[in-house]
């Protein structure tokens, strides 16, 4: 019987890495990210600062939570952390139960913000994380949107400056060749794409994702490890 609830494969017509990438990823990393902060990202940022000033436990980021169940798998693995989990999209994280932002349960807190601009203020106020999960993220597969993809969008340098171990993962294998290949020149780790296996955190996607027979990818890779100069946050080379 035909599964009528199967999510179609990534398909593109770029099969490899994009050769575009490392001159526009070389570009970014030299060249201060300048656009316009969001404005209603920024109060909710200083609204979170707020909240966490008395805050001493590591912290941990769930980028693009969606709605917001992976944030609470992390925090219940990692009950002496506090988990953050931020998504742009209100309608997603109310299909979650939170109807109100900031909003915290236990160790775990949700945030309605862009990330570009949730990025570049963490930065600025000296966040640095214990762990980075970005699960998910759209593909973006057409090769004109390759700047739209997270590894060659210019906040590229500010996720990496967030430090702590990132795990990102993608149901599209040139997406994730793509992200080890930006991550390892810009801070000159050796990750590569490997399947993922069993995890205590499987966000609804991955469920539908290995539900629909798709082969799934993690990047996975210590942000800390690489000397980088954080006095500059925008030359990482």
């Amino acid at each position: 019987m035909t599964n009528l609830f199967a999510s179609r494969p990534v398909t593109s017509s770029q099969s490899g890495p994009h050769p575009r990438l490392n001159r526009v990823l070389e570009a970014h990393l030299r060249r201060r990210f300048e656009a316009p902060l969001h404005a209603p990202s920024v109060a909710a940022f200083e609204t979170l600062q707020n909240m966490l000033a008395k805050e001493r436990a590591p912290r941990v980021l769930d980028s693009g939570c969606g709605t917001g169940e992976s944030t609470r798998q992390i925090a219940r693995l990692l009950p002496g952390c506090l988990v953050i989990g931020v998504d742009k999209s209100a309608d997603r994280l109310r299909r979650g139960g939170i109807s109100r932002f900031p909003y915290r349960g236990g160790n775990a807190i949700w945030l309605r913000a862009d990330l570009p601009t949730f990025w570049r203020l963490a930065v600025e106020a000296g966040w640095r994380l214990r762990r980075h999960f970005l699960l998910y993220p759209n593909p973006w597969p057409k090769p004109g949107h390759l700047q739209r993809r997270w590894h060659a969008h210019p906040v590229f340098p500010s996720l990496l400056q967030l430090g702590g171990e990132l795990d990102m993962r993608s149901n599209w294998q040139v997406y994730a060749e793509e992200f080890a290949m930006a991550a390892n020149r810009a801070l000159g780790t050796c990750a590569r794409p490997r399947p993922v296996g069993e995890s205590a955190v499987c966000s609804p996607f991955e469920r539908k994702y290995r539900a629909s027979g798709h082969r799934l990818y993690s990047v996975a890779f210590s942000c800390d490890s690489s000397g980088v100069n954080r006095s500059t946050p925008v030359r990482l080379l």
